[in-house]
């Protein structure tokens, strides 16, 4: 059995899907996306094949 990796979990919307969303979506989107990253932190995930701050950030910039 192979090893989930965060490709495996990760959504990543464009800006024209993010704004197909209405507001309760885009909540639980954020709460499953963060649930995510504090699950793979807590089995010990590296964080150095990916840009955790960009994920982020690009999450902030969605809310708009």
């Amino acid at each position: 059995m192979n090893a989930v990796t965060y490709d495996d979990v990760h959504v990543d919307l464009s800006g024209e899907e993010w704004a197909l969303l209405d507001p309760s979506q885009k909540s639980l989107y954020k709460n499953v996306m963060l649930e995510t990253y504090m699950n793979l932190t807590a089995i010990g995930y590296c964080w150095e094949d990916h840009n955790i701050e960009e994920h982020f950030q690009n999450s902030r910039r969605h809310e708009r």
